[in-house]
């Protein structure tokens, strides 16, 4: 199996080699070359299984032969042994046949911990083997940032540097990233919102000097592995439901893209996907960039939902590499349109590719808080902001016919305020976690400035 770059001029690599990589050095990001297929019996076969063995047969095709399949086995079942559910990902019915998927069982409450578990078991694996020690830089608009740290604190070969915007995350997400005590860990406040954040990551990444200096390494949905182990999920919640012998739609709550887009490459392996809805919040420049072509930043406005305040999706560059018949060089330009005019259009034919593919939504602040509180009043489930954008957006769209899985992606006690303005009733945390907010915390705050943030870096690893 080997990996190519979105921008079509970075060298072809191995899964170890684009997972350790991250970013492409043509400022692209690495995709499979080809799509493994599973036929309909193997789907079915899933039916039963654990999560940890579904985990197995999705992902082993894209790993080559980096891992045999006794370290991959003994990787995945380290990933997910501290998750506070059997079933890892469980699904509850919402409505009749409208289901939420609920993803937060894990030790940070929020979907990213599925991939970030798996991506640090995967480091640890390959790092001892080659005997060698990178800095992991990673850019939150809040979740993220957690499962990181919480995936890597301790490790020997690992140093971990987080920027989150400060102010602009929820107080628990920032307590989990700031209240953990060991030392090879970072959480770093930058001024300004998570697009910047986002942005000095890509700048450090494309200094070659730099980036080779400290022995950068990504794990922002930007990896690849990030986006593996989440297209798990779908398959396992499909098959509950009866894939393959009936399609599923699935409404995904997103701003980077990154979740929906391993929903798309569930569908591609051959899983029967109706729709992929792709959700917003008020930061809707997916869902505008989807109904018109036209994809164009704004300022970021604040909201309840943080995690998707953003306005720069990286990972629809993934999605637009395929819409363009994955012509490098075109997306080359639309990305260099993006930073130099702050937006670009797609062709009609190709807004046509993406609208076979994803369809989209919108809710905004009022909406959703009516979703939180209507939801617990009528059927007593406490959703999260950024689920309730998904519960809403599903609503509006799905076929009541097919049956809906939306992604829960994050516990209501990560945010507390606007759970509890909305429904009335304070989210608690989970016992394991019951003195986060007594816990000393430790952070830094750094200017948005890539010369202060690399100094930062380079004064503070482990050499």
């Amino acid at each position: 199996m080997k990996y190519i770059s979105t921008r079509g001029a970075a060298p072809i690599l191995t899964f170890e080699e684009a997972m350790l990589t991250g970013l492409a050095r043509d400022g692209g990001l690495y995709v499979p070359e080809t799509i493994p297929q599973m036929a309909a019996e193997e789907i079915a076969a899933l039916a039963g299984l654990s999560y940890e063995e579904v985990a197995f047969r999705v992902m082993r095709p894209f790993v080559g032969d980096t891992f045999s399949d006794a370290e991959f086995g003994d990787i995945i079942a380290h990933a997910y042994a501290g998750f506070g559910h059997s079933a890892r990902a469980p699904l509850v019915e919402l409505s009749s046949n409208h289901f939420l998927l609920e993803l937060f069982h894990g030790p940070t409450l929020a979907f990213k911990d599925f991939a970030m578990q798996l991506i640090g078991q995967l480091f640890e694996v390959a790092l001892a083997r080659r005997g060698e020690r990178v800095t992991i830089v990673g850019a939150t608009s809040g979740d993220t940032g957690s499962a990181a740290i919480e995936a890597f604190r301790g490790l020997d070969a690992v140093d971990v540097f987080i920027l989150y915007p400060h102010g602009r995350v929820s107080e628990v997400q920032r307590r989990q990233m700031t209240t953990p005590t060991e030392a090879n860990v970072h959480a770093i406040a930058i001024d300004g919102h998570f697009d910047d954040c986002q942005a000095r990551l890509k700048d450090m990444f494309n200094d070659f000097d730099f980036r080779d200096g400290v022995r950068l390494a990504g794990v922002n949905s930007i990896n690849w592995a990030r986006v593996l182990a989440q297209v798990v999920y779908y398959f396992s919640s499909a098959v509950a439901l009866g894939a393959p012998h009936r399609k599923v739609s699935f409404t995904v709550p997103t701003g980077n893209f990154g979740d929906i887009f391993a929903g798309y490459i569930a569908k591609r392996m051959g899983l029967g996907i109706d729709q992929l809805v792709v959700a917003t919040n008020q930061n809707d420049i997916l869902h505008r960039c989807l109904s018109t072509g036209a994809y164009q930043t704004q300022e970021v406005i604040p909201s309840i939902s943080p995690s998707m305040d953003i306005q720069v999706s990286s990972n629809f560059e993934r999605a637009l590499f395929d819409a363009y018949d994955r012509d490098g060089a075109a997306v080359a330009q639309l990305m260099e349109d993006l930073k130099s005019t702050g937006g670009f259009c797609v062709s009609q034919g190709v807004q046509q590719r993406l609208a076979n593919d994803f369809t989209s939504g919108r809710a905004s602040e009022a909406q959703t808080t009516a979703a939180i509180a209507h939801w617990h009043q009528h059927s007593g489930e406490l959703l999260c902001p950024h689920s309730a954008i998904g519960v809403h957006v599903a609503k509006a769209m799905r076929d009541n016919a097919t049956p809906m899985i939306t992604l829960a992606t994050a516990h209501p006690a990560k945010f507390p305020a606007a759970v509890e303005a909305a429904a009335g009733l304070h989210p608690p945390l989970p016992e394991r976690m019951a003195d986060l907010y007594d816990r000393p915390e430790r952070m830094s705050r750094v200017a948005n400035d890539l010369s202060a943030l690399k100094a930062f870096i380079e004064e503070r690893i482990t050499s």
